[in-house]
């Protein structure tokens, strides 16, 4: 029988976070079982800034944006030694089981201490979107609502003056903020990691776009890491077209912010669902949004292979949102 339940968020933090802390503790509570904050993710294992969840003020966190617990990133824990004494720590404090909030490095820890005897679920927590197995992430949603109204405002200064702004936004190695951000805000031109433009062909769409369609703006929206240097991009587009260009990254911006409605009720789902399988004596699973439904996987899935691609998507919303 489990006594106490440690919880912890790890890596970037995300809108929605304090909320799936909010649920497994309530959950655990519900069930007579001790929850146990753990600060600063794995590393506040190893400091032992392991507090009762009593001391937090779970509540009012739930509106807001961040982690309550903090996170960090921590790469001493890909040591055996180091996981060694975080399981020896766990014990001290009597916690039997870990839910572990996070992206996939999240993951790939709470594994290494489920092989160490540690009953751990882990819940996919980061904007990126770039889980495996779950079709949306804690964080995701919000981090892709604050995008649109960051375009949204930049549309509307683009339109007063007839600009082009290229707009860069996070996601890593997933397409999917730029993707869904682009479609939901009608930018003209989308880039991610599977569909790369040249400088030169970023200038043509504009020039069509603007010189030759009349349009009063024009947005490009990409991906992170794809360019070098946007506002040298921007300077060349504005040379070559004569439509004043202005390049800016969203960055941080996307993963502040109160979480959406959608994003309290997903993390409540989820936390309360991780409670639910430590309860039936399973470990080393992680929770997923698959079609509508809460579901758990086997937790090697999520960091073995990658968020599937879809180019498709991009080349119909590009052809789209030209017209």
């Amino acid at each position: 029988m489990i006594k106490k339940i440690g919880i912890l968020t790890s890596g970037g933090d995300a809108p929605g976070m304090n909320n799936a802390v909010r649920a497994v503790a309530k959950k655990a509570l519900l069930h007579n079982i001790e929850p146990l904050l753990i600060k600063e993710g794995y590393k506040g294992i190893l400091t032992k800034q392991i507090v009762p969840a009593k001391n937090f003020d779970l509540d009012k966190a739930s509106s807001e944006g961040g982690t309550i617990i903090f996170s960090s990133r921590f790469p001493e824990f890909q040591n055996n030694l180091v996981r060694q004494e975080a399981k020896a720590i766990l014990d001290e404090f009597g916690i039997q089981a870990l839910v572990a909030i996070g992206g996939d490095g999240t993951y790939k820890g709470a594994y290494e201490l489920h092989k160490l005897g540690v009953k751990v679920i882990g819940l996919p927590g980061t904007i990126d979107n770039d889980i495996q197995e779950t079709d949306f992430t804690i964080g995701f949603d919000t981090a892709l609502n604050s995008i649109v109204e960051s375009v949204d405002r930049l549309r509307d200064t683009s339109r007063s003056h007839k600009r082009c702004f290229i707009v860069e936004v996070m996601g890593r190695d997933c397409q999917d903020l730029a993707l869904y951000g682009g479609i939901a805000t009608g930018a003209e031109i989308i880039i991610t990691n599977t569909h790369i433009l040249t400088e030169e062909q970023i200038v043509n769409l504009v020039d069509q776009q603007m010189n030759q369609q009349g349009k009063t703006s024009t947005i490009v929206l990409t991906s992170e890491h794809i360019y070098k240097d946007l506002k040298a991009i921007a300077k060349f587009v504005e040379n070559k077209t004569g439509i004043a260009t202005r390049a800016m990254s969203l960055e941080h911006t996307q993963r502040g912010g109160r979480p959406t409605a959608f994003e309290r009720i997903l993390a409540t789902q989820m936390g309360r669902k991780a409670v639910e399988l430590l309860l039936e004596n399973k470990s080393g699973l992680a929770i997923s949004h698959k079609n509508g439904k809460i579901e758990a996987v086997d937790i090697t899935k999520v960091f073995v292979t990658k968020q599937p691609q879809d180019d498709k998507l991009v080349l119909e919303y590009n052809k789209l949102n030209q017209i």
